[in-house]
């Protein structure tokens, strides 16, 4: 559970946590190529996206959001050649 002042500070400032992982071990940080491992902390596919625990925004397109606003492009395994 998130403290009370981590609680405070996103309401306050409009931004979330730099992370939200509170379980141990803790999840991968938004910059590690493993980020897309970290825990669901809200999920709404019927709008198509999920929040992680590391605060890294994913779409159902494969691609998202990093906390600093950079973009992660759509990542699709591409098909095998015969």
């Amino acid at each position: 559970m998130r403290s009370r002042t981590q609680l405070n500070t996103a309401t306050t400032t409009g931004r979330l946590p730099d992370s939200l992982c509170t379980h141990t071990p803790k999840c991968p940080t938004a910059d590690s190529p493993d980020r897309e491992a970290a825990h669901v902390v809200a999920a709404h596919p019927e709008q198509g996206w999920s929040l992680l625990c590391n605060s890294v925004l994913l779409f159902e397109d494969t691609g998202g959001l990093l906390p600093d606003g950079r973009v992660i492009d759509p990542h699709r395994p591409v098909a095998a050649l015969a």
